[in-house]
């Protein structure tokens, strides 16, 4: 990006030239993309994260100080800070009870169903192979037992509870736990910012 131009292209959109804005737009244009395809949460899709990226951008040509001359910085910082706290809060809430949780869990379920892939295709389908074995990497020996039991094997839940000798429900519980903890480490790998800290300067 010329900075130089963007500045100006930001003073402009902030004197009320939707011109300029436009042209800012399309500045951002391939960050917002590249951000928004390599961003996954359960309830979310690609449309969500774009038109959130450019909520955000739109704020911080609002509340953007000109005689800072740092307006790419300041944007991305933003846009970024502001997709982490999606999962942030995202991660927060899909404890054992949580929807986001469920729905994490019937996205894999009914992929299994259809089709029969293995894990890594599921995962990989939006994330390569590195970023895989990071999340993987994460889990147990007994969450890695459940994965295998399930996914590569095959083989149904109340059979893994059957063979550890188990309630079925506390089964249940330990399936939603496994796929929250990969979502999660999944999204930690992509996005390294995305961890507990807050950020104290969210646009």
């Amino acid at each position: 990006m010329n900075y130089d131009y963007i500045e100006n292209l930001v003073k402009k959109s902030k004197d009320g030239d939707e011109y300029s804005k436009e042209k800012l737009i399309e500045e951002f244009k391939p960050f917002i993309i590249n951000l928004s395809k390599r961003t996954f949460i359960p309830g979310y899709d690609y449309d969500d994260f774009r038109n959130e990226c450019y909520r955000i951008l739109f704020r911080c040509i609002l509340l953007y100080k000109i005689e800072s001359h740092r307006f790419v910085a300041y944007a991305t910082n933003g846009i970024k800070n502001s997709i982490n706290y999606l999962i942030r809060t995202s991660i927060k809430n899909s404890n054992i009870h949580g929807s986001g949780t469920t729905v994490y869990d019937n996205y894999i379920e009914e992929t299994y169903k259809n089709d029969e892939p293995k894990i890594e295709e599921v995962l990989c389908s939006k994330y390569d192979s590195d970023c895989l074995k990071y999340a993987m990497s994460q889990l147990t020996e007994e969450e890695l037992d459940l994965v295998d039991h399930l996914f590569f094997q095959s083989k149904t839940l109340k059979s893994f509870a059957d063979k550890n000798k188990i309630c079925y429900s506390y089964a249940v519980r330990k399936k939603r736990q496994v796929l929250d903890k990969l979502f999660m480490y999944v999204n930690i790998y992509l996005n390294p910012r995305c961890t507990n800290e807050s950020y104290s300067e969210n646009p």
